[in-house]
């Protein structure tokens, strides 16, 4: 009888068990409870309100990641805005998420990177994720940038195709800095290959902005682009769509940056190089809350540094205005194709040749920057991911400073 009894128990202790930890569990395998305490925050350089560009995306990727896994924006998203890349107030702000009981804490912008890997060794019960940096450690912090190459290229399709159609070989670019940075210098390099592919006469103007936002001068020099140097299409790397609003002012066309800017420019804008933050931001999150500790982060995210691209739908272009070229979307559509599949990518020695009715071909060609010096010879593999993201210091044959 009491060997009966013991059983009875065991199986009633165990059924408890089971069922706790179905009624307990939810679908990311974290407990309700602790799912509940879970909390984000983030530090942006401009207003969480914007409507368009770098913050406005980043906000955007982070509330759609959380709808995705389920937490609540309005209780758990903590956000400090309007934040200058100086390290003292960038410190100042984690003080703030710190004290409010973040778990995780996104930084945006690339200034804030030395803030953030001394407050990740202040808070080691933190996660710090900074994007577009490359500081890291093998614990709580990481860093994270994407491929934004590969959509640059796409959107340059489409201005190589609108200036064929338009008659004119000058193509503006404002840009935050030139060679200073990989970041800079791979989105114009990728955006000229993009453009030279369908137009070899065209000429890429940079006007730099030596700053990631100024919407005063990102509008001024879109000006400037096109009245001095004649441009009749805009491309840009700023945080705001005033290069965008300038072009159609002027009665041009442009491609954005960051979000589809087509309802701040609908007459001129053709495509946007976008992000999908969301997949990382969610990527992060599940990773963070499945962790034990902070000190566990990058473990679980199996690398301190997160890199997709067009294979993950990391980035991309948005879609494509009627103000677009014909055939401009079925030359975007093969060219995808063959990032994704792995069969080319941009910074090789193998050249396409885009027609206007949208056919693309390949052929061997070397790779040169505008100095005339070869980056990669005739038929050579893509430049690797760490002189794209590091040390990429020049630009391409095609495109000058203005």
């Amino acid at each position: 009888m009491k060997k009966i009894i013991a059983l009875v128990l065991a199986f009633l202790m165990l059924f408890s068990i089971v069922a706790c930890s179905t009624e307990d569990k939810n679908d990311d395998g974290k407990n309700d409870d602790a799912k509940a305490d879970f909390k984000v925050g983030a530090i942006y350089i401009n207003s969480k309100n914007d409507t368009a560009g770098y913050t406005y995306a980043h906000h955007n990727g982070i509330v759609t990641a959380m709808k995705e896994l389920g937490l609540d924006t309005e209780k758990q998203l903590v956000i400090v805005d309007e934040v200058p890349e100086d390290k003292e107030q960038v410190l100042t702000a984690i003080d703030t998420l710190v004290g409010s009981g973040a778990d995780i804490i996104f930084g945006i912008s690339f200034g804030y990177i030395d803030a953030m890997e001394e407050a990740a060794k202040e808070y080691p019960e933190v996660i710090f994720s900074h994007a577009t940096g490359y500081k890291s450690n093998e614990t709580n912090f990481n860093n994270y940038f994407g491929r934004a190459y590969q959509a640059r290229y796409l959107s340059g399709i489409a201005a190589g195709l609108k200036s064929l159609e338009i008659g004119n070989n000058n193509i503006g670019y404002v840009a935050a800095y030139g060679t200073e940075y990989a970041e800079t210098a791979s989105g114009i390099n990728g955006f000229a290959l993009g453009v030279l592919a369908v137009n070899p006469d065209a000429t890429i103007h940079v006007k730099k902005l030596n700053n990631w936002a100024d919407e005063v001068n990102e509008s001024a020099y879109a000006k400037e682009l096109i009245e001095s140097y004649k441009c009749g299409i805009i491309a840009q790397h700023c945080d705001s769509a005033q290069p965008q609003i300038a072009a159609e002012n002027a009665g041009m066309f442009g491609c954005g940056y960051n979000s589809d800017m087509s309802k701040d420019a609908p007459k001129a804008h053709l495509t946007a190089a976008i992000w999908h933050w969301n997949v990382y931001y969610a990527t992060a999150m599940r990773a963070a809350m499945e962790c034990e500790s902070a000190d566990k982060f990058v473990e679980k995210m199996g690398s301190s540094a997160y890199y997709g691209g067009l294979k993950e739908n990391f980035v991309d272009v948005s879609p494509l205005s009627d103000n677009c070229s014909a055939n401009t979307d079925k030359a975007i559509a093969a060219v995808r194709k063959m990032i994704v599949d792995g069969e080319w990518d941009v910074f090789s020695g193998v050249k396409l040749n885009i027609a206007k009715d949208g056919t693309v071909t390949k052929t061997n060609a070397d790779l040169l920057d505008n100095a005339g010096n070869v980056i990669v010879a005739a038929g050579g593999a893509s430049v690797e991911d760490s002189v794209i993201t590091g040390t990429m210091n020049y630009f391409v044959a095609g495109v000058k400073l203005a």
